[in-house]
Formats: C-alpha cells, sequence, structure tokens
C-alpha cells in the first residue's frame, strides 16, 4: 500500500539540515510507526556532503539499523566522487531518474528537502 510508504529525496548539501530534518524524520518515522516503510535517495549535492563526512557517514548506520532502505544516484555519486565510499556504506548506488518516477507513479509520498 502507497499510502504508508515515504520516499525522503535529500538534495541538501547542508550539514545541519541532514542530522535535523532527515536523518531524524527517517529515523523517528519507522522508530514511531509513523510510516511502515521509508527510503531515504541521496542525490546531488548530499551525495557530496555525505561520502566526505565521517560522522554523517555513522548517524546513516542508525537510519539502516531502524531499517530505513538506502538508495543513491549513481550519476551524482560519480560526480562527486564519492561511488564507492556510499556503496561501501551499504548504499544501493544505481540510476534513480526512472526508479524515482516509479515511486512518484506508485502515489508514494515523497519529502524533499
Amino acid at each position: 500500500m502507497a499510502k504508508e510508504k515515504l520516499v525522503i529525496l535529500w538534495t541538501s548539501g547542508e550539514r545541519e539540515t541532514a542530522e535535523t530534518m532527515v536523518f531524524m524524520y527517517a529515523q523517528n518515522s519507522l522508530i514511531h510507526d509513523w510510516w511502515q516503510d521509508v527510503t531515504l535517495v541521496v542525490w546531488g549535492a548530499s551525495a557530496k556532503l555525505l561520502g566526505g563526512d565521517e560522522e554523517l557517514q555513522e548517524q546513516l548506520f542508525g537510519l539502516k539499523k531502524e531499517g530505513v532502505r538506502l538508495e543513491a544516484c549513481k550519476v551524482c555519486a560519480e560526480m562527486g566522487g564519492v561511488s564507492e565510499q556510499l556503496t561501501a556504506l551499504g548504499i544501493d548506488v544505481k540510476y534513480m531518474g526512472e526508479v524515482l518516477t516509479s515511486y512518484i507513479k506508485e502515489d508514494r509520498h515523497i519529502l524533499t528537502v
């Protein structure tokens, strides 16, 4: 049921936004049963930020532990030179245009930050 699925499209390269909104909301969404399924998509400037920030990478493990699905735009990761780093973190790095389009067509809730 798409109504219970959230996709957080994280495009911001700002660390504070990652910590105080993206990561916090994604994790709490599953802990408190606000959503049944949460996918975090790392896209654009967020890929480079995450690839080079060890503290954010550590926080990402908490999201993964709670069950947040982690995906990243392959083109963005390659442009930022962080594709290998994101893959090593357990993020599914792939071409996301078609995937995001399918999420939208499935009527999932999309939160863009």
